[in-house]
């Protein structure tokens, strides 16, 4: 079980939603390493407009331009462990834009495995 409360350090990473990383989905790879890294948390994000680099909108309102819709992977863990984990994403990240914002986690608790006390859905079993 994870448990992370206080003090955190969250990293966004900005990439395009085609790039990848050995002809898979680059934010797949980001998030898998995350987790097998023991990250406490990994999310994506698929944004519906945005503009990066190269100054091109990149919007879900034209059908031309919906094929690289900009899409943000925010994790979130230890300021030691995020700070560990960067050199996996400077071997990942190519184009895009990591950012480090100082957090505070009100309450994080995992799921327990198959010892525990509690299922796959986070609850109490019996």
């Amino acid at each position: 079980m994870t448990r992370l409360t206080g003090s955190a350090l969250r990293v966004t990473v900005f990439i395009g939603e085609n790039d990848t990383w050995h002809h898979k989905p680059l934010y797949s790879q980001i998030v898998h390493r995350a987790h097998a890294a023991g990250l406490a948390g990994a999310s994506v994000f698929r944004g519906i407009e945005g503009f990066g680099a190269s100054s091109l909108i990149h919007t879900s309102r034209l059908l031309s331009l919906s094929e690289d819709l900009p899409v943000a992977i925010v994790i979130v863990d230890t300021e030691e462990r995020v700070r560990a984990f960067l050199p996996q994403l400077d071997e990942l990240v190519g184009e895009g834009l990591v950012i480090l914002d100082d957090c505070e986690v009100i309450r994080y608790v995992g799921r327990e495995d198959s010892s525990g006390k509690t299922d796959m859905k986070g609850k109490k079993s019996l």
